[in-house]
């Protein structure tokens, strides 16, 4: 029996939790979806994500929270990822950081390994270990165990994302690229069975940069003054990648996902 699993883009602040309350539910019964992730590291105001939002996206319908360089900025979640079964952070981070890189869920029967990476390129604050070594051990430990392997690439450039795909290539089940918060055209699946896209974008406003106020990014950019990013509420949307994967852990399809969501009239505290 085949198994369809939905990989949201970044969650950009309210909006892309407004998004999530007024989409999903919808998006999960019309496209018959069985398992839900998503990426949490904007959730709370655009960096990072707090124990509360974890806990509320949650219970909006997401069955696992991936994160990236941003996993720590929250100090609750410092605590609390190592507590919560339903959040990973990149498993290349230093073995004894809290919470753990990976988790097997059963999926209408099918045991499915969810793996974190985080790249190595234009993150200052992170020092982790080489991703594409990591793959190779953590598929080697998860095959015995798990009937598909899927890997969320929480990485900044193309090139690293499209070669850890074709290095996954007919060894997992999925490769999804996470971090610029724009999605991209090439979602395909692979010769050897392995599902791929560059990026899947991003739950908030279509209408910023990456989810946030265009006139605050385009300031930055005029001034070279600091400022902070602040999310836009306009024309916001649901993003992902919906992945169809077989009985011999193979992906058989993979498609974009984009569902416009209705700004709300008074924007929620």
């Amino acid at each position: 029996m085949n198994i369809r699993i939905l990989f949201l883009g970044e969650i950009v602040g309210r909006p892309g939790i407004h998004a999530l309350k007024d989409g999903l539910k919808t998006l999960k019964e019309s496209q018959r979806i069985d398992f839900v992730v998503a990426n949490g590291e904007g959730t709370t105001n655009g960096f990072g994500i707090g124990k509360n939002h974890a806990l509320q996206i949650m219970k909006l319908g997401v069955d696992l929270i991936t994160t990236g360089e941003k996993t720590y900025y929250k100090k609750d979640m410092v605590e609390h990822i190592g507590k919560n079964g339903h959040i990973i952070r990149p498993a290349n981070y230093p073995a004894g950081n809290p919470g753990r890189g990976y988790r097997i869920f059963d999926i209408k029967g099918t045991k499915v390994a969810f793996i974190t990476l985080l790249g190595n390129s234009d993150f200052p604050r992170t020092h982790v270990a080489n991703p594409y070594l990591a793959i190779q051990a953590l598929v080697e430990k998860l095959k015995p165990e798990a009937h598909a392997i899927c890997l969320q690439f929480h990485a900044s450039t193309t090139a690293e994302k499209q070669t850890m795909a074709y290095h996954v290539n007919g060894k997992i089940s999925a490769m999804v690229g996470t971090h610029t918060k724009v999605l991209t055209s090439d979602a395909r699946v692979l010769s050897g069975g392995t599902a791929m896209v560059t990026d899947n974008g991003h739950c908030g406003s279509i209408a910023g940069v990456g989810g946030f106020d265009p006139k605050i990014e385009i300031e930055r950019f005029l001034t070279q003054i600091p400022s902070r990013s602040i999310e836009s509420w306009e024309k916001l949307e649901l993003q992902g990648v919906l992945v169809e994967i077989d009985e011999a852990g193979k992906a058989t399809g993979i498609e974009t996902i984009r569902q416009s969501v209705a700004t709300p009239e008074q924007k929620p505290a």
